[in-house]
């Protein structure tokens, strides 16, 4: 195996089986990979009560700056019905064009095409003007506690700097060269549990059914809009995901419903201003509801998720520049900048230095069959390589 060629590197990581949070090998793969280029390979393990240790893995090729980072994770989501699959899911069979694999996508495929594109770069030019680095952990795709947040504290705790950072997650809705990620939207978390008195159904007048407020105080969240968007963001969106009451009889008014719900936010918000509108309209509806008319304000509580993620925009112009040029040049196609979609470990990143993201085409990621166009790894390849050398070469302007 050589590492200028993508797909043998995708073959090799996906055949290690790292559902979070096993490593499966594929931190040693990658190891492999970097350390015969030069890089300085280092593995750290992360742990916190309650939750699973998970290794990690920082590798450094150079000593001075500009310093270009690679993020990214080796870790993938379980196979679910693994005879479902038409091709074993840790196998990275190739069949008509495309190869198969856990992780083809999202996102052992862009770290195989980064390490290809460092490969080539220096088979062509020689080291970097300047030092490239590989952030990837193991938990992403988990709770996200011991893995690139702690990482970075890791590495900025021994002196670690950064000056961009490229994450390697399929931000391509169709095609590849159709969206570069600027930014990513907030989100926020919590549960809301109503109180009430248990009772006979015959006999409303001595109970006071939680359900009631519950669909006064869920109402409310999600009536009116919060926004309307901003010139870079979508409009602010919360939804509630659960209601529950525990309650398996019919003939019985529970004596509380729980909801959980989740909003992504806009650059309009922060974590603080939207905990209180989101407060503001709660004890509004509690007190104003008309559903249950003669009877006291509506008795709720509110439990806060823990590590809410921040809205953030990039506005780095010799990184968004540099990859939107490479982009082109190779795919002919112009990428839309974008803020859509979930979160991912850029949120983390952020607090470090600019971050962007750009990957393959995210199709079929997390499903069955999980797959990736062979030709997509070499052009992907090929946008990385043309970034690198532009990046380098723009940094210091």
């Amino acid at each position: 195996m050589t590492a200028t060629d993508p797909v043998a590197n995708l073959q090799t990581l996906i055949r290690c089986p790292s559902v979070t949070p096993a490593e499966g090998g594929a931190l040693s793969a990658l190891e492999a990979m970097l350390a015969p280029l030069g890089f300085t390979v280092d593995r750290v393990k992360a742990s916190e009560a309650g939750t699973p240790d998970i290794e990690n893995l920082y590798a450094r090729l150079g000593k001075d700056g500009p310093h270009l980072m690679f993020a990214g994770h080796t870790d993938v989501v379980p196979v679910g019905d693994e005879a479902a699959w038409t091709h074993p899911p840790f196998a990275a069979e190739i069949s008509k064009g495309e190869l198969f694999g856990r992780g083809a996508v999202d996102m052992k495929g862009g770290i195989a095409c980064f390490v290809a594109a460092v490969a080539r770069h220096i088979e062509k030019n020689g080291p970097p003007n300047g030092s490239i680095s590989f952030l990837i952990t193991g938990d992403e795709e988990g709770p996200a506690i011991n893995g690139t947040i702690k990482l970075l504290q890791w590495a900025a705790e021994r002196g670690e700097s950064w000056d961009a950072c490229l994450v390697g997650e399929p931000t391509n809705p169709d095609r590849l060269g159709d969206m570069i990620k600027i930014g990513r939207r907030g989100s926020l978390s919590g549960k809301i549990t109503v109180h009430g008195v248990q009772g006979h159904a015959a006999y409303p007048h001595l109970a006071d059914n939680p359900v009631r407020g519950m669909l006064q105080l869920a109402h409310a969240l999600m009536n009116p809009p919060f926004d309307g968007g901003t010139d870079d963001f979508q409009p602010s969106n919360l939804e509630v995901t659960t209601v529950d009451v525990g309650n398996p009889a019919t003939n019985v008014i529970p004596a509380k419903a729980s909801a959980s719900f989740n909003i992504r936010f806009n650059d309009s918000w922060t974590v603080e201003t939207l905990r209180a509108e989101i407060l503001r309209r709660l004890d509004v509806a509690a007190r104003d509801g008309a559903l249950r008319p003669d009877r006291k304000p509506v008795a709720y509580d509110i439990v806060w998720a823990d590590r809410p993620s921040h809205v953030f925009l990039t506005r780095n112009n010799a990184l968004i520049a540099s990859l939107s040029s490479a982009v082109e040049s190779v795919s002919g196609q112009s990428p839309r900048l974008s803020t859509t979609g979930g979160t991912s470990d850029a949120r983390f990143i952020k607090d470090y230095c600019p971050v962007v993201e750009f990957g393959l085409v995210g199709q079929t990621m997390h499903m069955v069959d999980e797959r990736v166009a062979v030709a997509d790894l070499e052009t992907l390849t090929a946008i990385y390589q043309t970034f690198i050398a532009r990046w380098f070469a723009n940094a210091g302007l």
